[in-house]
């Protein structure tokens, strides 16, 4: 009976997990042998959609500015990543408890309002560019080029970089930094010979994941490249896909499934470095004192250039953002005080549709986060802590959305809708929107949680078999208790994932199910920005609330 049970859990997992996965990925596959829409009753296999796609004169413009980007983006994050971990993990910097905690603020900033507040300061007509102008005649950027954009998606991204790398160098074994120092090596010769090349396999993951964030980045290049009639293939699917009044599904299919290709192989190559890179990796068993650099007189300059990069990349757009919210419009030829306004709060409060959006936000991130964190608690359970003959091929699907961009999951399940009777009466509701937000997020909260499961110590579950306790009971009453905090951490985890998505849901939503992230795209389509930056300043806010809230009860440590 107990066996029966625990199977029955196992493998109602296992295959719901699976159609989860699978649900947006099959119609979008589907789709792209279909000579026509994938709700018609009559259609036949073909390959015409691939030829359209790849004689389409967008396509090779979309792929290259896509790749172009990419690639600089993750050189540029790669370098500030990787210096500011060093600077703070391994020298004698000043404020590198502020740093630390400054470098995870936009890990809560939805890319959608931090590429928005760029536009506010140093866009053409933003605050800092017109006063940049007016003190010595030029502007030194423009972002509305594949470079300048890269180099947003590259400090976008800096954040992620630092955080894996912070990780590695915190656990690394300083004993080799400390032969190299005893034979008279210099600090850089250190840094460049020793722990740079120990960290090897975080530099890589993170370069990968980063190189695939960009490819599949919409708000930049939707806020940047469409104004400049600069194509990516984020773009090109949301346009396709959505945007023309007689959307081509056959066209946006084929497509869809070479950027899914596409991901898919840079994942199977990142497993191949990363094995590849194993012996890189230098973790002892007991706890060794981390050796600190002096840096000499530098260490004031390396301070103010990294606390620039923090201002200018993050703390004056989110800044320029609020700033924006509460003005008729900014320009440095008056004072922001002359022009304030509640004219954009008022707005969204006296709009029902617009307050349903942040209802429906927080609705979906808080209970929807909550039912999916009970889904990666039960594939981790039954992953880490079971006999299941499938679970590492349930850990597998677990972790192959990260090779599913969100456009390709919101395209995919809107077409399962259509073509799925049983789905249909999702569409219009917050349900489909938690279906694809959990579907996107599984693989962050599945490794937030395995950790916690592997450390706790196998013992456990025998001594409780032992006098009897079937599997799911060990699982509730022993396991689950013991890593509350880890559930916890998933759950933030998933709050803040599901608050900040708008891609996804850019296909999905309805009357009655708008998103706080579907309501600004609304705002910039129509180009009322104030509305947009005040929604985006109360999407700040609930954020950063919610964020101080989980810190106190987590009690998280931001630097050590």
């Amino acid at each position: 009976m107990f066996f029966f049970k625990e199977r029955a859990i196992q493998y109602s997992t296992g295959l719901f997990v699976a159609m989860l996965v699978t649900a947006p990925l099959v119609p979008v596959v589907y789709q792209s042998f279909l000579s026509t829409p994938i709700y018609d009753a009559v259609d036949h296999i073909t390959l015409s959609n691939y030829m359209r796609f790849l004689a389409h004169p967008v396509f090779h413009e979309a792929l290259v500015n896509s790749v172009v980007l990419a690639c600089i983006a993750t050189v540029i994050a790669t370098c500030l990543g990787v210096g500011i971990a060093v600077l703070v993990a391994r020298t004698n910097m000043p404020l590198r408890g502020l740093i630390a905690s400054s470098m995870l603020v936009p890990m809560y900033v939805p890319q959608l309002v931090l590429a928005f507040g760029w536009l506010v300061l140093y866009g053409p007509a933003g605050y800092v560019t017109l006063e940049f102008r007016q003190l010595f005649g030029f502007i030194p950027w423009n972002f509305y080029t594949v470079a300048g954009m890269s180099v947003l998606a590259g400090m976008a991204s800096t954040p992620m970089v630092y955080l894996l790398c912070i990780g590695s160098l915190r656990l690394l074994d300083s004993s080799l930094e400390g032969a190299a120092r005893s034979v008279g090596a210099r600090p850089w010769t250190v840094i460049r010979h020793v722990i740079v090349p120990m960290i090897r396999p975080a530099i890589v993951y993170s370069a990968m994941l980063n190189f695939i964030a960009s490819l599949e980045l919409l708000s930049i290049p939707l806020i940047f490249g469409a104004p400049a009639r600069l194509m990516f293939f984020t773009t090109f699917l949301y346009v396709e896909g959505g945007k023309n009044t007689v959307p081509d599904y056959g066209l946006v299919g084929s497509a869809a499934v070479f950027l899914l290709v596409l991901i898919t192989l840079l994942l199977f190559v990142q497993g191949l470095l990363l094995r590849k890179l194993a012996r890189f990796t230098s973790v002892r068993g007991k706890a060794s004192r981390s050796l600190t650099f002096d840096l000499g007189r530098w260490k004031y300059a390396a301070t103010a250039a990294v606390l620039f990069f923090f201002v200018f990349s993050i703390g004056l757009p989110i800044l320029g953002l609020v700033v924006r919210s509460f003005v008729e419009f900014l320009t440095p030829l008056m004072a922001p005080w002359e022009l304030t306004t509640l004219a954009n709060y008022q707005m969204i409060f006296e709009q029902e549709a617009y307050v349903r959006s942040i209802r429906n936000s927080v609705v979906v991130a808080g209970f929807g986060g909550l039912l999916a964190t009970v889904l990666v608690a039960l594939v981790a359970l039954v992953v880490h802590r079971s006999d299941f003959p499938f679970r590492r091929q349930l850990e597998f699907v677990a972790i192959y959305p990260r090779a599913v961009p969100g456009m390709i999951a919101g395209i995919g399940l809107f077409w399962a809708m259509l073509w799925i009777p049983f789905l249909t009466p999702l569409h219009g509701t917050i349900w489909i929107l938690i279906i694809a937000f959990t579907m996107r997020n599984i693989p962050a909260a599945f490794g937030a949680l395995s950790p916690m499961l592997l450390q706790i110590d196998r013992d456990l579950d025998r001594g409780a078999r032992s006098v009897g306790a079937d599997w799911w009971t060990t699982c509730r009453t022993i396991i689950l208790p013991l890593a509350k905090n880890g559930l916890f951490a998933a759950y933030v985890l998933l709050f803040i994932s599901f608050f900040k998505e708008y891609a996804s849901a850019a296909f999905l939503f309805a009357h009655g199910s708008e998103i706080i992230g579907t309501t600004m795209l609304e705002f910039w389509g129509s180009g009322n920005t104030g509305a947009m930056a005040a929604l985006g300043t109360i999407q700040l806010a609930i954020t950063c609330v919610f964020v101080m809230g989980a810190r106190k009860i987590l009690g998280v440590k931001l630097y050590d």
